[in-house]
């Protein structure tokens, strides 16, 4: 899984750079044909009128967002754009992962009662193995400490329960970081283009319209750019916790549907 989130990570780092270069290579070449004068045509020639075909396309999204990060100022937008790379990495990793660890607990725990009837302790604990996800391993913890007593095995139970919760829980503190820090940045780079803002507005000697517009526009971008960010990490982190706490729920019902069926199936005794 780590080798995927940083194969993914390389690749949007290498489109973001060719996309960067091509943008430039775009507005320069874009320049130089503006600035040089078209010498195949006749001066007696007259132009023809503009039709639509020769007017200019609509800008498309991801050329929009190439230009709006350019005139933001790359060296305020690039770390807003690292915390939107590292954050999507960690919440498309830990989705992945709680997909994967996610069962259907009625069905596993029909199963398993099936195995203990007909098979025996050793065969259900060998199911348990062989599946994946937390309610499986509480499971096989609960099972593997049947001999020891009711006591032992749920305080099993409630400890390798606080294990997995902490493993669910497993990068969530870096992902509502960088929730925090996009903002943050966005802000700072706001804020240091109002001061060079202002800076150009004492060196121009009075509060010309172009000077000022085009200086906060600047510098609002960050903070456009910041709060999107944000947003986009929120959600993730919303629905990967609600998920945690779908597994969670899964896990501590287990655990009760465990107890009952070693009760029921006189495998353990209720006496403690």
């Amino acid at each position: 899984m780590k080798k995927i989130v940083s194969l993914m990570i390389a690749v949007v780092f290498f489109s973001i750079n060719a996309a960067t270069v091509y943008a430039q290579d775009s507005a320069t070449t874009a320049t130089t044909e503006q600035t040089t004068p078209d010498t195949t045509k006749s001066a007696a020639e007259p132009e023809k009128p503009a039709t639509p075909a020769d007017e200019p396309a609509e800008v498309g999204m991801h050329q929009m967002l190439k230009e709006k990060f350019i005139e933001g100022d790359p060296v305020w937008m690039t770390p807003v754009l690292l915390c939107l790379i590292l954050g999507l990495a960690i919440a498309i990793e830990r989705i992945i992962s709680l997909s994967l660890a996610s069962i259907n607990i009625n069905r596993f725990g029909a199963k398993v009662e099936d195995i203990l009837k007909s098979q025996g302790i050793e065969a259900a604990k060998e199911y348990c193995r062989k599946t994946r996800g937390p309610v499986a391993s509480v499971y096989y913890q609960g099972l593997a400490r049947v001999g020891e007593g009711m006591d032992v095995v749920e305080k099993s139970i409630a400890s390798y329960g606080s294990v997995q919760m902490g493993q669910l829980e497993r990068g969530l503190v870096w992902l509502s970081l960088f929730i925090a820090l996009a903002p943050m940045l966005g802000f700072l780079g706001t804020v240091v283009g109002m001061i060079f803002a202002f800076d150009q507005i004492a060196a121009a000697g009075d509060i010309s319209p172009t000077v000022v517009a085009g200086g906060i526009k600047v510098a609002l971008l960050t903070t456009v750019g910041g709060l999107i960010v944000a947003i986009i990490l929120q959600i993730f982190y919303n629905y990967i916790v609600s998920k945690v706490d779908t597994i969670v729920n899964n896990m501590e019902e287990s655990a009760i549907n465990l107890l009952d069926m070693l009760i029921n199936n006189n495998v353990i005794s209720d006496k403690k």
